[in-house]
């Protein structure tokens, strides 16, 4: 009889740190959706929260190739009508450079209740600096292609 696999429920969780200066949005956002969900880990398991602590510095530095800095648009809505408000990338990076990291990973979560929890363990901050000094966070080197255009 085949039974699906349960890692043990006291799983411990790392903390890692992404400096995020000069890195592509999108290869920085998926690798970090990866470290979130377990998926690295031997113990993944699709339905169960496995995966890791992410802390990203230096948000406003982040990268897109091309024209996207002035031709991606960031839309948010009131919910009341006509209350649609649209943003560049470079707006947005001036305004509050953090979201854009989050909205990035966030889109690349699964679209539920795992997803939700799953997000809550991303802390991103604009500076250089962060408060999760007393989880030792490790060092987390993400291979991708540095800088842009």
């Amino acid at each position: 009889m085949e039974k699906t696999y349960l890692p043990p429920q006291n799983l411990e969780k790392n903390w890692y740190l992404v400096d995020a200066a000069d890195m592509r949005l999108g290869r920085l956002a998926s690798e970090i959706a990866m470290v979130l969900r377990g998926k690295k880990k031997p113990t993944y398991t699709p339905h169960m929260d496995t995966g890791d602590f992410v802390i990203v510095i230096n948000a406003e530095k982040v990268v897109v190739t091309g024209k996207k800095s002035d031709q991606k648009l960031y839309r948010r809505h009131s919910g009341r009508p006509g209350g649609m408000k649209t943003e560049t990338f470079a707006k947005l990076q001036a305004r509050i450079p953090e979201r854009i990291i989050e909205k990035a990973v966030k889109g690349m979560l699964p679209k539920n209740s795992l997803g939700r929890k799953l997000f809550t363990k991303l802390k991103v901050y604009a500076g250089d600096s962060h408060p999760h000094q007393a989880q030792k966070p490790q060092v987390l080197t993400i291979e991708t292609i540095p800088g842009a255009n």
